[in-house]
């Protein structure tokens, strides 16, 4: 098993050596922001190097199962079972590896708004909001509400949730657009069937690293009384900020981006989050202008309606979810809505790959 070719063995090897002996140095923690950046580069760097250890491992047990079969000892089954983890680890890691985009490796930024239909939409948007949460447990990532608005009758408007994370935009991305659910509506009392729409827009969490000036004069502070799912002083004092900058993008466009954070303790932390939302959500919309294979923004745009979906969610008359951009599907409807949808991402990241 060669340590070496596309993942990089030998080199991530140096390079932990290299950032090991940098945290090592005295005066390491006199920046806390570069410091933290170091050592989740490190970490991530170890992560890769005790996967492909684990697959090395499994292949010295399979060559060990197959000594022991020779000496007249029978297990085989110990050998399939060997053979089908180290299978199913090895493709984890080559999918890993795929994700190599200029941000794959950021956290990200995941808003849920919901469709026209009033409770209907609010009631999805808010079962798709558990779904990418549950999710991110699923897959020890951290998400953190940074802004929630409730319905009037149930569910919610929208919701924002930053998940950090090993290369939480990487797969998350796949999951940009609309989602459609079909089923008997809970809120009829005719218990006829209903189409309900959300939209899931994702966008990749930027640090200093990057550099977006954004002229103040463009920008709009509105106050609000923090509620919901987030603020420590809930209808007490004004701590959740809402910015709006409206500016011209690179194309010429006119545009207007919104960005709300209601999460923190005061109006100043919220504001600071806000602006970073503001900032990663025009950068966004930047690096989309610079792809020619998204066309443009196409993916952002699309509306709360037939037509445009990525997904189907099907409750009546049948079980099914469908992503309709790569016919992947499962009957799993209950899984599905519990936060099992790596299949998804994973079918829709292969085929756009």
């Amino acid at each position: 098993m060669r340590s070496g070719g596309i993942f990089d063995y030998d080199n991530r090897k140096e390079r932990i050596a290299e950032l090991e002996f940098q945290a090592q140095q005295p005066h390491f923690w006199n920046d806390p922001d570069s410091a933290q950046k170091l050592m989740k580069e490190l970490n991530l760097e170890k992560s890769w190097v005790e996967d492909w250890d684990a697959l090395d491992e499994k292949r010295q047990n399979i060559i060990l199962f197959r000594e022991i079969i020779r000496e007249g000892d029978d297990v085989t089954g110990e050998l399939n079972q060997e053979a089908d983890e180290l299978s199913a680890a090895l493709a984890d890691l080559e999918f890993k590896n795929m994700l190599n985009g200029e941000d794959d490796h950021r956290d990200a930024l995941l808003t849920i708004n919901a469709g026209a239909g009033g409770t209907e939409s609010q009631d999805w948007a808010e079962m798709i909001y558990r779904m990418y949460a549950r999710w991110a447990s699923r897959n020890k990532f951290d998400a953190t509400v940074l802004e929630y608005q409730p319905g009037e009758v149930a569910g919610i408007k929208s919701a924002t949730l930053e998940i950090k994370g090993d290369f939480a935009y990487g797969y998350l991305k796949a999951e940009n657009g609309v989602h459609r659910l079909v089923r008997i509506s809970p809120f009829d009392s005719n218990a006829r069937r209903h189409t309900s729409f959300c939209s899931v827009f994702v966008t990749p969490l930027i640090d200093d690293e990057i550099e977006i000036d954004l002229n103040p004069d463009q920008i709009e502070m509105q106050r609000f009384h923090a509620g919901g799912k987030g603020g420590q002083n809930v209808n007490k004092v004004e701590t959740g900020v809402r910015l709006i900058w409206t500016g011209t993008l690179s194309d010429g466009r006119q545009e207007r981006v919104v960005a709300e954070c209601q999460q923190e303790r005061s109006q100043l932390q919220n504001r600071e989050k806000a602006l970073q939302m503001l900032k990663s959500r025009v950068y966004d919309l930047e690096k989309r202008i610079q792809e020619e294979q998204k066309n443009k923004l196409e993916s952002s745009k699309m509306k709360n309606e037939w037509g445009s979906q990525i997904r189907s969610y099907v409750f009546h008359p049948y079980n099914m979810v469908k992503d309709h951009r790569t016919n992947h599907e499962t009957s799993s409807t209950e899984a599905v809505m519990d936060g099992e949808i790596d299949d998804f991402i994973k079918a829709y990241l292969m085929s756009d790959a």
